[in-house]
């Protein structure tokens, strides 16, 4: 799964909680530090492009002069972000695959929906707290002033972009302890029943009633479409079935349809679908592995 969330969040704090319980937790921060530690090519790529400024004078770099520059200049963030993205990606991917099979691995990503790289998860939870609270933290945990600590959250994303590409929000705007409780109860309700089922090979089981017209259900299927083109390709995918009609009770079940080019191409998305999650279920579907989100696939060909 993919965990973000914004300065003062507690992403860090859900993450450890998440490791406790078994993840393996892959931390994009960490892995932005050692891309960049003395003698590394990403450390010389850095003082490329910002100059031997950026060094101190043991020869590792100086974050808070690096900072300096790139904060509030959009065009040399984007340069830096150039430079030690494709390094973080390579080294985290390199580290899922060293992973025990079946394992849960937390990829804990900082700029997830800036970057743009929601689609590529099973699962993407979201850490959130009122700004309020996350400037008291900011300034209280790490020394900010007020204005410094506003400042850094105005200059990332916006909640409401970052909530809308969450599968799950989890509240952290009141004690740890009960984040503590939201993410054990993730990872006992959702996590740990995907997990098993992706590595058994078997989408959820489910028996959805039917409900109200929910609004969310045209996002929950972009997302979910997005994350199967990540793996099929750009493919026409629908929003198909009960939950597409505006304003009607459903079962609530998200249904797909994908457009396969020909017959003879069908079987051959069996094996990208499973790497997003969605896995043959009874009718020639293809249904969800995740408890949390039923939803199914028919591939049509077109």
């Amino acid at each position: 799964m993919g965990l973000t969330g914004g300065i003062g969040a507690g992403k860090s704090a859900a993450a450890a909680r998440f490791a406790a319980n078994g993840a393996v937790v892959i931390d994009s921060d960490r892995l932005a530090r050692e891309v960049v530690e003395p003698g590394t090519p990403g450390l010389a790529e850095v003082v490329a492009a910002f100059g031997s400024g950026v060094l101190r004078d043991d020869g590792a770099l100086d974050r808070p002069a690096l900072g300096r520059i790139v904060f509030g200049d959009a065009a040399a963030r984007k340069r830096l972000e150039g430079i030690l993205h494709p390094l973080i990606q390579r080294r985290s991917a390199a580290l899922a695959s060293a992973a025990p099979a079946g394992a849960i691995i937390v990829n804990d990503i900082p700029l997830l929906v800036e970057g743009g790289v929601a689609a590529a998860y099973h699962l993407v939870v979201v850490v959130d707290a009122a700004p309020a609270v996350r400037v008291e933290r900011l300034v209280r945990d790490r020394g900010m002033t007020t204005d410094d600590a506003s400042a850094r959250i105005a200059a990332q994303i916006d909640d409401a972009t970052r909530r809308a590409a969450a599968d799950v929000v989890l509240d952290n705007s009141g004690a740890p302890s009960a984040l503590d409780s939201a993410a054990d109860a993730l990872w006992a309700d959702r996590l740990v029943p995907f997990a098993r089922n992706l590595a058994e090979d078997r989408p959820a089981a489910w028996a959805p009633d039917v409900v109200a017209y929910d609004p969310a259900w045209p996002a929950q299927f972009e997302r979910l479409a997005a994350r199967i083109r990540h793996r099929v390709g750009d493919r026409p995918i629908a929003h198909v079935g009960p939950t597409a009609i505006v304003g009607a009770a459903a079962p609530d079940v998200i249904g797909m349809s994908l457009t396969a080019g020909s017959a003879s191409q069908v079987d051959d998305l069996r094996s990208p679908l499973g790497a997003a999650g969605f896995l043959p279920s009874a009718g020639g579907t293809y249904a969800n592995a995740d408890p949390g989100r039923p939803a199914e696939v028919r591939v049509l060909v077109g």
